[in-house]
């Protein structure tokens, strides 16, 4: 007789083997319940968890470090490679009105962008031709130059060398071994230009592609906006795609060729000045002014320097002579500090530290080439920061600060 529901089993009656044996009752265990969750305790949201790995802050820090510096390694060792492709991407920001402009006189893309790039390499080559004499006579003689400046300097500066010399002789007596000739080592390297712009054929291979890809660049059009349209899947983002391309192409546009009109105006005031002071070969120097401007600070720190040495070289009185820097140093700061902000506005101005950073990266990157295409991409980056609400913050940080701002600060 079974009972159920006891923790005890029933009786078994006899056991198989003849039942001449006594039966005991068998235990059994009843299995346990299932345990009850509590109503307060969720299940896991595997979704949600997916999501978290996926965000930015549930990358690791290893990948991240390792992603910059492969970043960092391509753009050094790609230099050759990517550098003509800027040039020639930034050269098509600055001249794409002018495609338009001719669209609109029924004028097709292909033709258009052949007679552009025509006229811009005349305009180079004219350019380079009618300077390529005085340049050589310039650097014929900067040797003598230099002779002559460091003279002139040598007067002003004399308390100041003696010091130094006296210094310089304290050392060496202090670091020479008795009964030792000093050692001199003298290493052979590349020249000044080789190192800062290459061979003449690798400068000259980079300018034929720079002129190449940009005339496919010009002739394509909206190319690549129209395929970017294409893959685009909602109609919403087909439309504000659309706006981004055309603001920041409009934008950039506009800051390069703002940027190099106040560059070639500078230079051209700063040739009239010094042929009233009686500098030679003017048209050379505001060249030179109107290539430096490109690379703020440095540039204009190359310029003052440059302009110190002809001057010196060039009048016999130092008064004189220091004129042709001070003349140049001062219209500088006239363009930098209330032209260029006038033209460009405070959303196309970038802040010193920005342009700093940015200006040392990329000389760092790229050598010369980097520093002059620092400021036109770091303008470039900053304007699609402007047009994209995620990277908006990023572009704030770039851009000068307003007066708004300084009241909001002094009253915090």
């Amino acid at each position: 007789m079974q009972s159920a529901g006891r923790s005890f089993g029933p009786f078994r009656a006899r056991s198989e083997l003849g039942g001449k044996h006594r039966a005991w009752p068998v235990r059994t265990m009843p299995l346990p319940d299932k345990p009850e969750l509590d109503a307060d305790v969720k299940e896991p949201d595997l979704e949600a968890t997916g999501e978290a790995i996926d965000r930015p802050r549930g990358r690791s820090i290893e990948a991240t470090v390792l992603t910059v510096l492969a970043l960092l390694y391509s753009l050094y060792y790609a230099r050759i490679f990517l550098i003509p492709i800027v040039f020639a991407i930034l050269l098509n920001f600055l001249l794409s009105p002018v495609i338009r402009f001719f669209g609109r006189l029924h004028i097709k893309p292909p033709l258009s962008a052949a007679i552009v790039v025509i006229m811009l390499i005349a305009a180079i080559g004219g350019g380079a031709y009618e300077l390529s004499g005085p340049a050589q006579g310039w650097a014929a003689i900067a040797p003598q130059s230099f002779s002559k400046a460091q003279v002139k300097l040598r007067k002003i500066i004399k308390p100041l060398s003696q010091v130094s010399k006296n210094v310089q002789q304290a050392a060496d007596s202090l670091g020479a071994t008795p009964g030792r000739k000093a050692e001199v080592m003298v290493q052979s390297g590349e020249s000044v230009s080789s190192r800062l712009f290459g061979t003449t054929q690798r400068l000259l291979a980079g300018m034929v592609e720079v002129f190449i890809l940009l005339y496919f660049l010009l002739a394509g059009g909206d190319l690549f906006l129209q395929k970017l349209i294409k893959v685009l899947p909602h109609f919403s983002d087909k439309v504000k795609a659309v706006e981004i391309a055309r603001a920041v192409e409009a934008a950039v546009s506009a800051y390069l060729t703002t940027t190099l009109l106040v560059n070639l105006a500078e230079g051209a005031i700063v040739a009239g000045v010094l042929k009233i002071l009686g500098m030679p070969n003017v048209l050379l120097w505001g060249a030179l002014v109107a290539c430096l401007e490109f690379v703020p600070y440095l540039g204009a720190l190359t310029a003052v320097v440059v302009f110190a040495v002809a001057g010196l070289s060039t009048f016999p009185d130092v008064g004189h002579a220091l004129l042709i820097p001070g003349s140049f140093l001062a219209i500088n700061l006239i363009q930098a500090n209330l032209a260029t902000p006038l033209l460009l506005g405070h959303r196309l101005t970038l802040n010193p530290v920005a342009i700093f950073i940015g200006l040392s990266f990329f000389f760092w990157i790229w050598g010369v080439p980097g520093a002059f295409l620092a400021v036109p991409l770091l303008a470039t980056f900053k304007i699609f920061c402007d047009h994209i609400t995620s990277l908006a913050a990023i572009g704030e940080f770039l851009g000068q600060r307003d007066d708004n701002e300084r009241r909001v600060t002094a009253r915090i």
